[in-house]
């Protein structure tokens, strides 16, 4: 099944909602600060797979944490009304005309 950006959002924001992350006094305060966080976080655990060598050893494992990655990116956008869609379009542009030193 494909879906695209916002769609993958819209299951995100269900599976929060579902486990009550939004709600008003959650163990889990689903802020733009600590999705933030956990996106540093989730980054950072993709480097230990690369930790002592050029491949993942697990790239289940690993897509695992590529997933979360993305799960928290697109939280954290849908959080500060970005649309990322548009976002890393946006940005893609700005790259081409970028000097590559």
């Amino acid at each position: 099944m494909s879906m695209d950006i916002q769609q993958l959002t819209d299951v995100i924001n269900q599976f929060v909602t579902d486990k009550g992350w939004y709600a008003e006094g959650s163990r889990y305060p689903q802020t733009p600060r600590n999705i933030a966080v956990s996106v540093a976080v989730e980054a950072a655990e993709i480097l230990e797979h690369f930790q002592f060598g050029d491949e993942p050893k697990d790239r289940q494992a690993i897509a695992g944490e590529l997933a979360d990655v993305a799960n928290y990116l697109f939280q954290l956008a849908y959080l500060l009304e970005i649309d990322l869609e548009q976002a890393i379009l946006e940005k893609l542009q700005v790259n081409y005309g970028r000097e590559w030193v």
